[in-house]
């Protein structure tokens, strides 16, 4: 029975060691292909190529990096390839690191350690790539927003109100951000998907063609049937409004005359200012508040001619407004009854032919020029600048321009455009008003600085009316058109 069973046992032990001399036999040719290889566990920017000869692991790497990255805006996936934004991997550097980074082991040795899968050492060598955040950057602003931006929505005028609507603040790309996330998608083997980084923008300011479309519809509403004028600008910004309006009238060009009244108390602070010197005489400064404070025909009458001239100061006055580029206005005579008119003026707004308020031949403006003086004024009073400073150097300092608006912001009449903004609001102004020989008032103005969180801005606002301009329902206009200005940059 023993010599029976004999065979039987040899010929398994001879089929095991046919069987491991095959086996082995396979591994050494898999390990010779491998050794002649970069070694298991090599890694180029995260991309496995141990095993693989140059040329096909340069092709791994390559067709890794150039593979398309995907960009995801508000659920909108954007496949993009890293050629179009100036992504190119260097290989070839990568795959030099890497050579040069092999360790030679003993055959046997190798051998012995691949067969039991033992001492594979783990090298990454760290991705080198070549990108310009710039051309990343254009093509998200030239590819990308335009497509998915949201954009913001202004406020917009509430019909038959002095409000505006909320405006709605659109989405737009984070672009700094943006252009991070998608370097990091590109330099990653892996992770190859970005959500966009997206931030609210701003809600834009109203336009001024809506706030003029908004006015004149108050203006309609009114039932005021006289001339309206408006300015209006922005000191924050070239932002300017400038219209005339009558209802049922087209196309009325503005710079109208109209007669000033107290209104060329302005300009006569401002000349008075150049002709005083610090310290100011008190006699004079209590003079000049009674003039703005309280619109003091004689205080006026009796500071012109203590500090500018006893007989000519108007002329002075109007000679100032010149020098400023303000040829439509004029100071032609004392307010006192019986005062001479000292000069007749012509200007470009009363010579007009097309409109005419009859205004007064001793005084005389329009809504820009006193706008403009009163920018003057701000941009002296707030930053040491602007054409009063350059039109009279060493005459006028800053200090005068920031009593010059003390004095007007205390000229507290809570009427008119001051009616139109909230208590505590500060504003630099100067009103006029007068009855005519008839006895009836036809003309209205109020020139101003506003200040305000939204924006400081200069309104002047003038009126007029052939037959009567009614203090009440003009008043309810004024406030009217100065609550929508002011909600315009106070939205």
């Amino acid at each position: 029975m023993r010599r029976t069973n004999f065979p039987i046992f040899r010929w398994a032990a001879i089929i095991v060691l046919l069987i491991t001399v095959i086996l082995t036999t396979v591994q050494l040719i898999s390990y010779s292909r491998i050794r002649s290889n970069f070694p298991l566990g090599f890694q180029v920017g995260g991309v496995p190529i141990g095993g693989l000869n140059y040329e096909s692991a340069a092709e791994r790497v390559y067709s890794v990096y150039r593979s398309p990255i995907e960009v995801n805006y508000e659920g909108n996936p954007i496949q993009i390839r890293p050629a179009v934004i100036g992504f190119e991997p260097e290989v070839e550097k990568m795959l030099a690191v890497a050579d040069n980074m092999r360790v030679t082991e003993p055959f046997w040795q190798g051998f012995w350690n691949y067969l039991w899968d033992r001492n594979i050492q783990t090298v990454n060598i760290p991705l080198n790539a070549d990108y310009d955040e710039a051309r990343i950057r254009e093509y998200l602003r030239l590819e990308i927003a335009p497509r998915y931006n949201t954009p913001a929505t202004p406020p917009t005028p509430i019909p038959g109100t002095t409000e505006f609507s909320d405006g709605d603040p659109g989405t737009e790309l984070d672009y700094d951000r943006a252009v991070l996330q998608i370097i990091d998608a590109l330099s990653s083997s892996s992770n190859r998907k970005v959500n966009l980084a997206l931030v609210s923008a701003a809600i834009p300011n109203p336009s001024m063609s809506d706030l003029e479309v908004m006015l004149k519809q108050i203006i309609d509403a009114s039932g005021f049937d006289g001339v309206v004028e408006l300015y209006l600008q922005d000191l924050g910004s070239s932002r300017n409004l400038h219209f005339a309006h009558m209802p049922q009238a087209d196309n009325i060009q503005p710079n109208i005359a109209f007669s000033s009244w107290s209104i060329v108390k302005i300009p006569l602070m401002v000349t008075a200012f150049r002709y005083m010197e610090d310290p100011w005489p008190e006699e004079y400064l209590a003079l000049m508040e009674e003039m703005i404070e309280q619109s003091e025909n004689t205080s006026t009458d009796a500071l012109a001619m203590a500090v500018i001239d006893s007989n000519l100061s108007p002329m002075i006055v109007t000679e100032d407004l010149q020098r400023l580029g303000l040829v439509n206005s004029f100071w032609g005579g004392h307010f006192y009854v019986g005062a001479p008119l000292l000069q007749r003026y012509q200007t470009p707004a009363n010579q007009r032919e097309d409109v005419s308020t009859e205004p007064d031949i001793y005084n005389q403006t329009t809504t820009s020029d006193i706008g403009m003086l009163l920018e003057d004024i701000y941009l002296c009073a707030q930053y040491g600048g602007g054409a009063l400073l350059a039109a009279f150097p060493d005459e006028i300092t800053q200090d005068e321009c920031r009593l010059m608006v003390t004095y007007l912001s205390r000229n507290q009449i809570a009427v008119l455009i001051q009616a139109g903004v909230p208590s505590g609001t500060t504003v630099a102004h100067k009103h006029g008003w007068a009855n005519e020989d008839d006895g009836l008032i036809h003309t209205i103005g109020d020139a101003a600085l506003v200040y305000s969180p939204g924006a400081d801005y200069v309104l002047t606002i003038f009126v007029h009316h052939p037959v009567q301009a009614v203090f009440d329902p003009v008043n309810a206009l004024y406030s009217d058109l100065s609550r929508s200005i002011y909600n315009f940059f106070n939205n």
